[in-house]
């Protein structure tokens, strides 16, 4: 039974566990150094040992994945339209565009907008296989204009293959774990090299992802995905019902509810407890339920909200769009009763690939802004340059940098 405590507890509820990465980091660095060596080779025996793959190539063929795509629902694909248009339509919002402007007589800066030219998205397929992270990642690349989008899996999906034919993604491999990683990173014949890779993984997917940051760019390392829900008062059973979304993805997973309503505490307690009886993934939500999660006792929403900030939770639940003014970090802010989590983990529009673990102190969620460069520019005359001088060549001559001084200087001479 998930635990109701005092707001003293708070601490100790949400101190978060430390990744066990240096164990997965010494299981991880040899595969690594393997798949830098051998190229395919390696990484074909790690996906035969780990993942049954019987495959003579990484590479799946474009005709098995025009053929899964056939085989989807009408449901299924009606479903991925409607998220795909959200997606779409919420990473254009995301993207940075081009711009100049003249700040003085002379001086005209601006910025310019590239896409990477290769990125990989690496799609889980283990106890849950997630057709909608490859959504989430490809759509925002394609925004992005990325002309090389990759998507790796570890195994025959038909539901993540169709999608990729749906979305017209051509370079599917079927790999995962820390091998698809390295292989992304270091390339090899058969794998291009990418200039990222996104999305989520187990702790030896992380683990890769943490060891190669150097190597090639990522978006960031996740731990265990966890909501933090604030509410005065609402319906217990919708309450209950988010709580439960979040725990059954995994039992390392976490739920959190802060109240101001010992009523409701109790009432969200009974909640879990009943839907609990019927829910198929109960065996994993249970764990995280009552190893992980708590519901808090909180003396004020402001104390709610000192202690959300403090968490920076990924997944943040709100009661109203009067605190958004008080949230300074977040993975994502779920509004009002009608915005469940789950909503946004399909089909609303923002990327459900989210900083864990503290992260979102630092950063939001996955963008179409993660696939460019923002290039700065700059042009300046010869009267602006003039004017420039004296900062210029005194702020070069205190550093020592004669010859960035001369470089103005020359400039000027008659």
């Amino acid at each position: 039974m998930i635990k109701i405590v005092a707001a003293n507890q708070v601490s100790k509820i949400l101190s978060r566990k430390a990744a066990r990465f240096g164990e997965a980091e010494a299981i991880v660095k040899p595969m690594l150094e393997a798949v830098k060596k051998r190229g395919d080779a390696a990484v074909i025996e790690y996906a035969r040992h780990f993942d049954k793959f019987d495959r003579k190539t990484l590479l799946v063929p474009e005709a098995e994945l025009a053929a899964a795509a056939k085989g989807l629902s009408k449901e299924f694909v009606a479903a991925v339209k409607t998220a795909s248009t959200n997606i779409r339509a919420y990473a254009k919002l995301q993207l940075p565009v081009a711009k100049s402007v003249t700040i003085s007589p002379g001086l005209k800066l601006g910025q310019i907008v590239r896409p990477l030219e290769t990125v990989a998205a690496y799609i889980p397929a283990g106890r849950y296989p997630l057709p909608s992270t490859l959504l989430m990642t490809v759509i925002p690349a394609q925004v992005a204009g990325v002309p090389n989008i990759c998507v790796s899996s570890p195994r025959v999906v038909p539901e993540i293959f169709g999608t990729a034919a749906l979305l017209k993604v051509k370079n599917v491999f079927q790999m995962g774990g820390a091998q698809a990683i390295a292989a992304f990173a270091y390339g090899t014949k058969t794998v291009p090299k990418a200039d990222r890779i996104v999305g989520p993984g187990n702790i030896y997917v992380a683990a890769a992802k943490k060891l190669l940051a150097g190597e090639v760019g990522i978006d960031f390392i996740a731990g265990p995905t966890e909501i933090l829900m604030i509410a005065t008062d609402g319906n217990p059973a919708w309450i209950a019902a988010d709580m439960l979304a979040q725990a059954e993805h995994d039992t390392d997973a976490s739920a959190v509810l802060l109240t101001t309503s010992k009523q409701l505490a109790l009432a969200v307690q009974s909640e879990i407890e009943r839907q609990l009886a019927t829910l198929p993934t109960a065996k994993t939500a249970r764990v995280a339920i009552d190893k992980n999660s708590a519901i808090i006792l909180m003396d004020s929403i402001d104390q709610a909200i000192e202690v959300s900030n403090r968490f920076a939770p990924e997944h943040l639940s709100i009661p109203s769009a009067s605190l958004l003014k008080h949230i300074q970090h977040a993975g994502s802010v779920f509004i009002g009763p009608h915005s469940p989590e789950a909503a946004g983990d399909y089909a609303t529009g923002p990327n459900h690939v989210l900083p864990t673990s503290g992260a979102a102190r630092l950063r939001g969620g996955l963008s179409s802004a993660d696939y460019v460069k923002v290039i700065s520019t700059q042009e300046v005359s010869g009267p602006a340059l003039k004017k420039l001088t004296p900062a210029v060549t005194t702020l070069a001559r205190a550093e020592g940098l004669e010859a960035h001084a001369r470089s103005v200087e020359v400039r000027n001479a008659k």
